[in-house]
């Protein structure tokens, strides 16, 4: 059960790091903070980051096979990158709809399935 309780806090955690990196992004092309000066963005965004860090550091905690989790340093680590772009891809499509994925996304994303697979390898 640790691996999944650590598996949904990175998620989480990546959803919340996601809206705190880009989120703005959109909010400016909505024109809803598009006034504010830069230095009240990045309080915002450290504010949403905030609840990133409320999710990453117990998800770290929960997984690492030093407190009894199921994942190494090293495993937890890939793993979180995994999921970051993996709730990257979603967030982009969903909310940025100028973007779109091309073949060589799906090709870096075949790297990282690949990475996962060899630092899970005893």
């Amino acid at each position: 059960m640790k691996g999944i309780y650590t598996i949904l806090l990175l998620v989480v955690s990546n959803i919340f790091m996601t809206f705190a990196w880009y989120g703005h992004l959109k909010l400016q092309e909505m024109k809803v903070i598009s006034h504010w000066p830069l230095y009240a963005v990045i309080l915002f965004s450290w504010c949403i980051a905030l609840l990133e860090y409320s999710c990453q550091i117990p998800a770290n905690r929960i997984g690492f096979s030093g407190n009894g989790g199921p994942f190494s340093l090293m495993q937890l680590k890939v793993v979180q990158e995994v999921i970051t772009l993996l709730v990257f891809t979603v967030f982009t499509t969903v909310f940025f709809k100028g973007e779109s994925l091309q073949w060589n996304h799906f090709a870096a994303f075949a790297c990282l399935v690949a990475a996962v697979y060899f630092v899970f390898l005893k």
